[in-house]
């Protein structure tokens, strides 16, 4: 197993060693004692599950401290297009994004630390996105950025006009408008 570190500060690839032969795969998803020296502390409470249909757009949510989740996220079955925005206002980072490409093919896997909202865009027929979290959801706390604001720059892949967004995902603020994370 590999993991990679991004220019982005706790923020983490994950490609799993995959074993194939004529009766399938096997992958190790997740071991905790093969995390990441600067990982090692996460404990992993709630795993979470949601299937979606092409050009579902989910995000870009977060959490508000002392519910500030991280998150380790990987797409098991199809492709999508995961992507971070890094909400911490002291970082070198602060406002900038990181696209992945996850599918079932690649088995990648994001770590997503506390402070940066995220969300996906389905790009596939279908998709089964699963991530473990190491706070439990608390609705009071959320926080999220508007998945088309402009000043992020953000390139879905898919058009605007094909994505399939909630309501409550519509409404989320702008960048410059949203609640800060401290």
């Amino acid at each position: 197993m590999s993991w990679t570190k991004t220019n982005f500060e706790g923020v983490w690839i994950f490609e799993p060693k995959i074993w194939n032969d004529q009766r399938g795969y096997f992958i190790e998803s997740f071991n905790a004692d093969g995390l990441p020296e600067e990982l090692k502390s996460i404990q992993f409470v709630q795993d979470n599950e949601a299937k979606s249909t092409r050009g579902v757009l989910r995000g870009l949510h977060y959490q508000l401290p002392p519910f500030a989740q991280s998150k380790l996220v990987r797409c098991v079955v199809g492709e999508v297009l995961d992507v971070i925005v890094d909400v911490r206002p002291n970082s070198a980072t602060y406002g900038k994004h990181l696209s992945v490409i996850l599918n079932e093919i690649n088995k990648k896997q994001l770590f997503v630390p506390h402070g940066f909202a995220h969300g996906y865009a389905v790009l596939s027929d279908t998709a089964i996105f699963a991530y473990k979290c190491d706070q439990y959801y608390a609705p009071q706390q959320e926080g999220g950025l508007k998945y088309d604001d402009a000043s992020l720059g953000i390139n879905w892949i898919l058009p605007l006009s094909e994505m399939v967004v909630s309501d409550k995902d519509q409404k989320l603020p702008n960048f410059g408008d949203h609640k800060l994370f401290v």
